[in-house]
This record gives structure tokens, sequence and C-alpha cells, in this order.
């Protein structure tokens, strides 16, 4: 159980920050602009990542991950955590201002 650790809390991060969207946030139902925010960071980090890999200057315990393995030694569960980490924290964001701006705290 040990190798889904990474998939899991990954998963428990977009559990958590569901209801956000249930809130009225209207993050997921923007998909360009959301990937307009998210892309372009993940794929720096994901270079980042490859990168470092390659250099040897860090590595993933095969322990806590899957073993999947994109294009460049990147693991499955790096690639998505530059995409779960980033919309969570969007969603988390938007529903921050949303509710700021309602009760007019902005």
């Amino acid at each position: 159980m040990d190798h889904l650790r990474y998939l899991l809390l990954l998963a428990g991060c977009v559990a958590v920050t569901l209801p956000l969207e249930l809130s009225g946030s209207r993050v997921y139902r923007r998909p360009a602009r959301l990937a307009r925010a998210v892309l372009p960071v993940a794929a720096v980090f994901a270079v980042w990542d490859v990168v470092a890999i390659a250099a040897g200057v860090w590595r993933y315990n095969p322990r806590y991950v899957t073993g999947v393995r994109l294009p460049l030694s990147l693991p499955l569960e790096e690639a998505l955590f530059f995409l779960v980490v980033p919309v969570c924290a969007v969603l988390t964001f938007e529903t921050v201002r949303r509710l700021s701006e309602r009760s007019g705290l902005r």
C-alpha cells in the first residue's frame, strides 16, 4: 500500500477541496482559464524536476510511488502533483475571493 501513498495524498487534496467548487467557485467550469493559470507553471516545474533527476540531484523513493514513469523519467505522481496542488490552490483562492466579495470584506 505504500506505493500508493503519493497518489492517495493527491486524491485527498482533491477530495478536501472539491466541496469548494460545489459552493459556487466555478473553477472547474472554466477549464480554459484554469489551464492558463496552471499549465505554464506545471511545465516549468516538470522541466526542473526532469533536469534534477537526470543530474542526480534528487530521486523518488520507489517505496512511495507506483513506478509509472512519464517520458524523461518523471514519475506519474510528480506530474500529477504539479497539476493537482495548483488546481486545489486556485479553487481555494477563488472560494475565499468570492466569499469575501459577498460579505463585503473586499
